[in-house]
This record gives structure tokens, C-alpha cells and sequence, in this order.
């Protein structure tokens, strides 16, 4: 697999659900309806667009943002097209050091 696809369909209600999906190829209806594209063989950002506004294409950023509700799938997609993944989760960065009081 090759690419990560997102789209946010909204929903009578308000309520915003997500869809993921991975695909080796792109369709012309992913480019159509999807919001965000990330391909993982060139590292790049193919799409990345909310609400119809767009977002800054930091492939970097966006991943990091993903890895957190899609780190297996991520690993995998690094893993596929020949790049390791080393990611540690920001709760652990933000902790700050524990300080001895004496």
C-alpha cells in the first residue's frame, strides 16, 4: 500500500465522522471527495484540505498528528515502502523531568 486516505463526511446532525483508507493507487473520486492524501513511497502530501480551507502540506505534521489515532496502519505504510519509523508519543516528550527535591 501506498497511500493513507482521509475524508470527513458531516452528518444531518453536526456530527463529523471519519473515514481512513489505504490504496495502492489513487482513484479520481479520492481526489474528488477525500480531504487528506498522504503518500508514503515520496513522503509528500498529495491533498490536505478542511472545511474547504487548506491546511499547510508539513507531511511531517500531518503524520505526527495521524500516528496518534493510526500508528499501526502509519507503521506499516512507512514499513511498505521501505522506511523505519522511530515515534515516541508526545505524552511522553511533554512529561517534564522528575526533579530530586533534596
Amino acid at each position: 500500500m501506498r497511500y493513507l486516505i482521509l475524508t470527513y463526511y458531516k452528518k444531518p446532525s453536526g456530527q463529523i465522522d471519519e473515514v481512513m483508507a489505504v490504496a495502492k493507487n489513487l482513484k479520481t473520486r479520492d481526489h474528488a471527495t477525500a480531504n487528506v492524501i498522504l503518500d508514503f513511497k515520496e513522503l509528500c502530501v498529495v491533498k490536505c484540505s478542511m472545511g474547504g480551507v487548506n491546511v499547510p502540506r508539513d507531511f511531517d505534521r500531518i503524520v505526527e498528528y495521524y500516528m496518534e489515532h493510526y500508528e499501526s496502519t502509519i507503521t506499516r505504510l512507512f514499513n511498505e515502502n521501505g522506511y523505519t519509523v522511530e515515534y515516541r508519543k508526545k505524552d511522553a516528550e511533554a512529561q517534564p523531568a522528575q526533579t530530586d527535591p533534596s
